[in-house]
């Protein structure tokens, strides 16, 4: 709400690139939550300015900042960031919220499941303590399941989460496990829906199929899930920053971060289901002196890391 309030740099810089790209549903992550939702409409305002109008918004109280009570790092003090179910300085920092043209239902709230009721969890239970397992959550920042209900068309579910980086963390591997579950959640998720349910599936991982840090077979295990198709969306800007030490191919990246730390990786994905009729896909990423470049700015970095990752689909509907 500050910056939006300062309209710094990076707010700007957002908002003109959403305007432009004009995806019809947006996922946006990073945006503080507050229980009037003050932050969100006023982004939603600022998108307005920039050309771009969503009537239909939504957001719902995420993980990080949320208190434990415990030492979760074990360093003899309580209540850092660390120390919350989700990594946060307070409760909301860093959340989750989707605008959209049209409306918006929640459908499934996953946010809340513990680490140590998801059966197919890989929890580091040596290290803590059963007290813990007691009230640790399995999400990091959300894991929400929504229904959005395009024009002349049938409604159609969005599963979105945010995963934990799997990184930060000691001998345990507490954020790399997380990672993993948090993904593996979603493979179970759709194990359980009907056979025909359109859906898609959206987050950033934090997860490279092939470089970084992570366990890398669930990514890919999720990439060949024969219930979902990867439209590999791609940019020139990521083939032009290609790090030489990396295995993965370098246009399907989705984040700017620094050469060997751990460098330019693919984290953000759209899924959708099998029968999805995919008409086109990329990455707002521009290459150096192509159109539109200079809304990443002269560093590229003016509205962040992370890349806007998109997917055009098909439906009975007069708009995408």
């Amino acid at each position: 709400m500050r910056d939006i309030g300062r309209d710094e740099e990076d707010v700007r810089t957002v908002a003109k690139i959403i305007a432009h790209v004009a995806p019809d549903v947006i996922v946006l992550e990073g945006i503080d939550y507050d229980h009037e939702q003050s932050s969100l409409h006023a982004l939603q305002a600022r998108i307005a300015q920039a050309g771009l109008m969503y009537p239909y918004l939504f957001s719902a109280p995420p993980n990080t900042g949320v208190p434990t009570g415990f030492d979760l790092n074990a360093n003899g003090r309580l209540g850092e960031p660390t120390d919350a179910q989700g990594y946060g300085e307070f409760a909301g920092q860093g959340g989750l919220a989707i605008l959209s043209i049209w409306p918006v239902q929640l459908v499934e709230n996953h946010t809340e499941l513990l680490w140590s009721d998801f059966n197919e969890g890989t929890p580091p239970r040596a290290f803590y303590g059963p007290e813990v397992w007691d009230i640790l959550r399995l999400s990091s920042t959300a894991h929400w399941e929504v229904e959005v209900s395009p024009t002349d068309a049938s409604p159609l579910r969005l599963m979105i989460w945010a995963g934990t980086a799997p990184v930060f963390d000691g001998p345990e591997d507490r954020n790399g496990r997380r990672n993993r579950d948090e993904l593996w959640f979603w493979i179970e998720r759709i194990a359980a829906l009907p056979e025909d349910a359109p859906f898609v599936l959206m987050g950033n991982a934090n997860l490279d199929p092939y470089d970084g840090d992570g366990e890398h077979a669930v990514i890919r295990a999720l990439l060949s899930h024969p219930r979902l198709q990867d439209p590999a969306p791609q940019s020139n800007g990521a083939r032009a920053a290609a790090d030489p030490n990396h295995g993965g191919p370098a246009e399907l990246d989705t984040v700017d971060w620094p050469t060997n730390r751990p460098g330019n990786l693919r984290t953000t994905y759209i899924l959708p289901w099998h029968g999805a009729r995919v008409l086109d896909a990329g990455v707002f990423w521009p290459a150096p002196g192509e159109e539109m470049a200079h809304l990443l700015g002269a560093d590229e970095d003016a509205a962040g890391a992370h890349r806007l990752v998109w997917v055009d689909l098909a439906h009975s509907g007069p708009s995408r």
